[in-house]
């Protein structure tokens, strides 16, 4: 047995459990790790300019391979309230990461310390689990069973928080002899899944819904072939986008509220059967339940056992991680189609195609100042296919859902479930830092961009280039847009006169100036014929220089996009359609 302070026993389980990468802010509750850290090598640190942008960039950095574990470190107090917002939105998602916090000493954590906080109670709701250690001989086990608790089950985020003293205690710990252990994932059964296939080979027009299970599972290969061998066509929800490709003959589009697609909601209408697997019924996707529900037969297959029936009771449940399920769902397919008993699905799967190909959203307009259709549609051709996209919530993102293509799994990082203004940032750098051969495109509103605008340094100073694309409006556009139900237009509006760049008119931050002051790249676009030579100079400059590309579009004031406060049936298109399609993928496979 080697002997060595728990700080340091903590860093070598780290590595040991396949962390490589770390992102935080040190301060004097946690310095013992730190100094861990440094003297054991292996983990590579990413300062961060927040505690709460560490925790962002952990996420972006989890969400961006399978077997990903984002760790972010911060000190006592301030450092770990500023983190719950990352572990609201990691577990919202089922995103595991490991929050790791310094504390005060034991003796005095309940006595009005400085920077003593109860972090463990404040952060219970937002993890799997939360733990203040306070026997040093424990911190062993408990990081094993953090890491064991984020790949089990649901995935999701683990608080472990350390007081100081804790972390400078020694112990007895051997790190060659550790060993993770084997998580648990619950598996559907053979009879469990053919009791589903033949509800499904009764049904005249089923779909399958594809939640973001199948992308944590690294199952969505499984999902295709399943498709394919059965001619059914797919509805990816917002967290499943990319688990099968825009361009597939049966990618039939996103249904829902906001960011979902005319021909998705219109397929999605004509259906009988839904096969949704790690899928959670959120609410943006289903709209009122009566009318999403209404003369359709449910199956669900999710890997929580709590959320089956937890938004509605299906006419059939199965607990079972989506990688299992899929698994036994191609055998199954291929057995079947072997025997020649599948029911032919050509006609149903045509008639998708037909809706795709005419009910488009229109994109090409000319206006000045921009339209946003007309940047996504830029964008989709300045940003091919391997393009990682990261966002997270306003007007910004629901375009961008509606009108970008996304191609492969892992190339759409949205937060879905909790959506807080400053996510993309952060993220975005994970995502590039996860993957730095990666083509990494940021989107954002300026509300979004402003919220933590100062993580940008971070990608300065630690050369992590990526593009970012502002849609400027000066406008808190999705909050305007709700509030026409109110009849107001009350404290959403950014504009002003900027004394330092009347250039800019009543548009306000000078997003430019602020990014390079930070060390970045910069553009600006106000013409829709020079977004295209915009976004292929921004690439070449995150290219030679390394660091985050910004490259602001300004639009018109007021846009309103389609979206319902409703239901599916009663989306409120706003703009004409295109005469003919402008951003549609063609699909690359027949449907016969």
């Amino acid at each position: 047995m080697a002997r060595m302070t728990a700080a340091r026993a903590a860093v070598e389980i780290l590595k040991r459990e396949g962390v490589d990468t770390a992102f935080g802010v040190p301060g004097a509750a946690i310095n013992p790790f730190y100094a861990a850290l440094r003297a054991s090598g292996g983990i590579e640190h990413t300062l961060a300019r927040h505690v709460e942008g560490a925790s962002h960039m952990a996420e972006g950095y989890t969400r961006t391979a399978p077997g990903n574990i984002g760790v972010c470190v911060g000190t006592s107090g301030p450092a770990g309230t500023d983190m719950i917002t990352g572990l609201y939105s990691a577990l919202g998602d089922s995103i595991p990461i490991l929050c790791i916090t310094g504390q005060a000493p034991v003796a005095v954590i309940e006595k009005e310390d400085f920077q003593a906080v109860d972090i463990t109670s404040i952060s219970a709701p937002v993890t799997k689990k939360s733990t203040t250690v306070k026997e040093a001989a424990q911190v062993p086990g408990v990081f094993q069973e953090a890491f064991h608790l984020m790949r089990s089950g649901r995935p999701g985020p683990v608080l472990i928080d350390l007081p100081i003293d804790v972390q400078m205690t020694e112990i007895e710990f051997d790190p060659d002899m550790y060993e993770p252990l084997v998580p648990h994932r619950p598996a559907a059964s053979r009879r469990q899944v053919e009791k589903a296939f033949d509800m499904l080979a009764e049904s005249e027009r089923p779909l399958i819904v594809a939640g973001g299970g199948i992308i944590n599972a690294d199952a969505s290969a499984l999902l295709v072939e399943f498709a394919e061998i059965t001619g059914i066509p797919v509805i990816p929800t917002l967290m499943g986008w990319g688990a099968i490709s825009d361009d597939h003959a049966l990618n039939a589009g996103m249904v829902g509220l906001q960011t979902s697609h005319r021909y998705g909601n219109a397929t999605f209408l004509e259906s009988d059967f839904v096969l949704g697997i790690g899928n959670r019924w959120a609410n943006r996707h289903t709209g009122a339940l009566a009318a999403y529900t209404e003369g359709r037969t449910f199956v669900h297959v999710d890997i929580e056992p709590t959320q089956i029936g937890k938004i509605f009771a299906p006419d059939y449940g199965i607990v079972s991680d989506a990688h299992a399920a899929l698994t036994l769902f191609v055998d199954i397919a291929r057995e079947r189609a072997a025997a020649g008993t599948l029911p032919d699905r050509s006609a149903w799967a045509a008639s998708a195609q037909e809706r795709k190909a005419t009910l488009q959203r229109r994109t090409h307009f000319d206006n000045v100042p921009l339209k946003p259709q007309r940047v996504y549609e830029e964008m989709n051709r300045a940003f091919g296919p391997e393009t990682r996209y990261v966002t997270t919530i306003g007007l910004s993102q629901i375009a961008g859902a509606q009108f970008l293509h996304v191609y492969r799994p892992r190339h759409w990082i949205n937060c879905g479930q909790a959506g807080p203004l400053g996510w993309t940032i952060p993220a975005a750098l994970g995502v590039a830092k996860a993957d730095p051969s990666a083509s990494v495109v940021a989107l954002s509103g300026d509300y979004d961009f402003q919220f933590m605008i100062e993580e940008l340094a971070v990608g300065a100073q630690h050369r992590i280039p990526y593009v970012h694309v502002l849609v400027n409006n000066s406008y808190l556009g999705l909050i305007r847009q709700a509030q026409r139900n109110f009849d107001i237009d009350f404290q959403v509006n950014l504009e002003f006169e900027n004394l330092n760049a009347p250039e800019l008119g009543a548009y306000g931050v000078d997003h430019v100036k602020v990014a390079e002051g930070l060390g970045c790249k910069a553009l600006r676009v106000t013409q829709p014929e020079d977004l295209l030579p915009a976004f292929e100079e921004a690439k070449k400059l995150a290219a030679e220089h390394r660091v985050p590309v910004v490259v602001e579009a300004i639009l018109e004031r007021v846009t309103n996009i389609s979206m319902s406060g409703s239901d599916l049936a009663s989306v409120n298109e706003f703009e004409d359609l295109a005469s003919t399609p402008t951003h549609a993928p063609t699909a690359t496979l027949p449907l016969t």
